[in-house]
């Protein structure tokens, strides 16, 4: 048990410690893609590295200089050359004879499947390119895609980078207003989305938000809208124009144009502390580079034998990145899931992976959590006796859902690969590599050969191992963001401000007594209490380290005595019943034990649900405004926003509720 730390002032308290160690079998390390070497090869020349990793890619013309850093914090990488993404992600698989090699085996929500070749995926994107040329959209020009989960959406973010024409591509779950907003920050032109999308057995609409939209975007000419559910759809005539009466009956016939490196590639919108969404632009050479390296390493990918299942939504830079232009730029075969994890069972996802012999699962967190909720009776009646490296991403994730991950999911025989990256460093910059590491629960151990990671004080000074404090940066990486899209100054103030000359991630976390890395949540969801900084992350951790919760929620909330009191929510696991004020009292103790006295939460809330985006994450600002008793903030990008009417009602005043 650990007792209150001794000083007051620490960055950021270090409490739990993880002594358990995963090395990988001699077997998988013989036959492995990255070896101990390349931290070595990357630390004697950081740039040399990564010149070579560019040799991934065909370039039409090759770059003169890897990395020109001389207007810091604006980069360029790989300054002169010239290439073409999706050239790089299709033609040349094509042309080395590799055309009907499956690109992506589509599961849609109600079982429908399509297989893809990659040749039959450059045909889709060569008429979609011609569609797009003809509508009058080139290069430089912006192109709005809000779509659900299939083939045509991959096929339109590829048809965009083929003409050079940067896509942003906005979540199907999000509202008419958010999409408005995106389409008026980077000035879209055209739309492509699709009459709606399946959810959960229905039919939901999408042609009807964009129809909302774009009341207020006259700027829009065209609207491509494919066909998916067959629900009837409002049209407007000479604007929105049908795939299947364009896309499909365009020619195939379309010569890929060779762009400089640094020509955009896409815009992706990220939440800002102001509530104005932050348009992260990255560009095409080096955000390729990253992705395919990074696929190749952390996945230990063997092109010709894997099935590479990311289940994300291609509407986040997950998607993007490991669904999309990393898989494809390494030739490699993809599962592309329309539907939930329990649509129309709980379990879908091991039925699909046993279906598809899929060998790389790369997932949330949240999802495992939801499964361990589920009981591990569901994943067993299936075999997954296909994985061979499982994945995690999104959020850290705590030490008792890895093991639940590593043992339900990976038999125990599976390496465990746990990804820290952002929207903004574009690829994975912190993970085990499979073959090299010994996998540590809860940890994501080091950054990548070529990324320089570090955790500094609030002087930016490096912490001694077993302390805490901010993920940081050095050293600029290809696949980082070269802006905010419209706004330099928001960028420089967002990201190198803090810490002048390193990338501050925004992230607390510490270093272990081995120098490895742990992700300890965002700085904003650090919590002051009787002067120690403390992490929700650590406490969720102890919290779902109890044999009887599924998930956590932590948060911070005004109190007299100590400045912030810790306020919990808990899901409970199917077998620990309704969870009465005997439960509440076990966890807070739990928590003292495995923590220390300092972190009891103050009160322990039992809800069915939490408040979570349709990306997984749990919104904590909602339930920081339930614990302080204010009015609940913006509830649109929840995935059911009735979770937060169940939860006030169940607070102290309310319906019930425990201390």
């Amino acid at each position: 048990m650990a007792d209150y730390p001794t000083e007051s002032d620490e960055t950021l308290a270090n409490l739990l410690h993880e002594q358990r160690r995963f090395p990988p079998e001699a077997g998988f390390s013989a036959e492995a893609n990255a070896t101990s070497s390349d931290y070595d090869m990357a630390d004697d020349d950081r740039l040399a590295f990564w010149a070579r990793q560019a040799e991934r890619l065909d370039w039409s013309q090759k770059w003169t200089e890897v990395l020109d850093w001389s207007n810091a914090p604006f980069a360029k990488w790989f300054v002169g050359g010239k290439l073409n993404a999706a050239y790089n992600c299709l033609d040349r698989h094509v042309a080395a004879g590799r055309g009907d090699k499956v690109a992506y085996y589509f599961e849609g929500e109600g079982g429908d499947t399509r297989t893809i070749t990659y040749a039959q995926l450059t045909h889709m994107v060569c008429q979609a390119a011609n569609t797009l040329s003809d509508l009058g959209v080139t290069a430089g020009d912006r192109v709005a895609i809000y779509m659900p989960m299939i083939p045509e959406t991959v096929v339109s973010m590829l048809a965009c980078a083929r003409i050079g024409a940067p896509h942003t591509v906005v979540f199907g779950g999000f509202s008419a207003d958010a999409l408005r907003t995106r389409i008026h920050d980077c000035d879209a032109r055209i739309v492509i989305t699709s009459d709606g999308a399946y959810r959960r057995g229905k039919a939901i609409g999408l042609k009807s938000a964009v129809d909302e939209a774009l009341l207020d975007c006259p700027d829009v000419r065209n609207v491509l809208v494919v066909r998916r559910t067959g629900q009837e759809v409002g049209w407007t005539p000479g604007r929105d124009i049908w795939w299947h009466e364009s896309v499909e009956l365009a020619s195939a016939d379309h010569q890929a144009e060779a762009f400089d490196a640094e020509h955009p590639l896409y815009v992706m919108y990220t939440s800002g502390t102001t509530g104005k969404p932050k348009g992260i632009l990255h560009t095409t050479g080096g955000y390729l580079t990253a992705c395919a390296y990074t696929h190749w390493a952390v996945f230990d990918l063997k092109a010709e034998s894997d099935i590479f299942w990311t289940a994300a939504d291609i509407g986040w830079v997950t998607g993007h990145s490991y669904i999309v232009y990393g898989p494809l730029a390494n030739g490699a075969t993809s599962v592309l899931y329309e539907g939930t994890p329990d649509t129309p069972h709980q379990g879908r996802w091991w039925e699909i992976i046993d279906k598809y012999k899929v060998s790389i699962l790369y997932c949330a967190p949240t999802a495992i959590r939801t499964f361990m909720k589920w009981g591990a009776q569901i994943p067993a009646k299936y075999s997954l006796g296909s994985l061979r490296v499982i994945g995690t991403v999104g959020e850290p994730i705590n030490p008792a859902a890895y093991m639940w991950y590593r043992e339900n999911i990976g038999h125990s025989r599976t390496p465990v690969v746990d990804t820290w990256w952002q929207t903004e460093t574009g690829s994975i910059m912190i993970s085990p590599l499979p073959g090299v590491t010994a996998g540590k629960p809860g940890a994501a151990m080091k950054a990548l050969p070529g990324v320089v990671a570090d955790v500094v004080d609030d002087s930016g000074a490096s912490v001694a191992n077993g302390s805490g404090g901010y993920l940081v940066l050095r050293e600029p990486w290809p696949s980082m963001l070269r802006t905010i899209w419209g706004d330099d100054d928001r960028y420089v103030e967002t990201y190198w401000s803090r810490f002048p000359g390193l990338y501050f991630t925004g992230d607390g976390s510490k270093k272990d007594e081995d120098g490895d890395i742990w992700l300890m949540g965002r700085v904003d969801d650090v919590m002051n209490v009787a002067g120690h900084r403390l992490s929700t992350t650590e406490i969720e951790s102890a919290l779902v380290s109890h044999a009887k919760v599924a998930e956590a929620a932590v948060v911070g909330a005004t109190d007299e005595t100590t400045g912030q009191g810790i306020v919990a929510f808990v899901i409970l696991r199917s077998e620990a019943g309704d969870g009465g004020p005997e439960v509440v009292q076990e966890l807070r103790e739990h928590v003292a034990k495995e923590i220390g006295k300092i972190a009891r939460p103050r009160q322990i809330m039992v809800v069915a649900e939490l408040p979570k985006t349709r990306s997984g994450k749990i919104m904590r600002r909602l339930l920081k405004d339930v614990a302080q008793d204010r009015p609940i903030g913006d509830v649109t990008t929840l995935a059911d926003s009735s979770v937060m009417d169940l939860i006030k009602a169940g607070m102290p005043g309310g319906a019930g509720g425990s201390h």
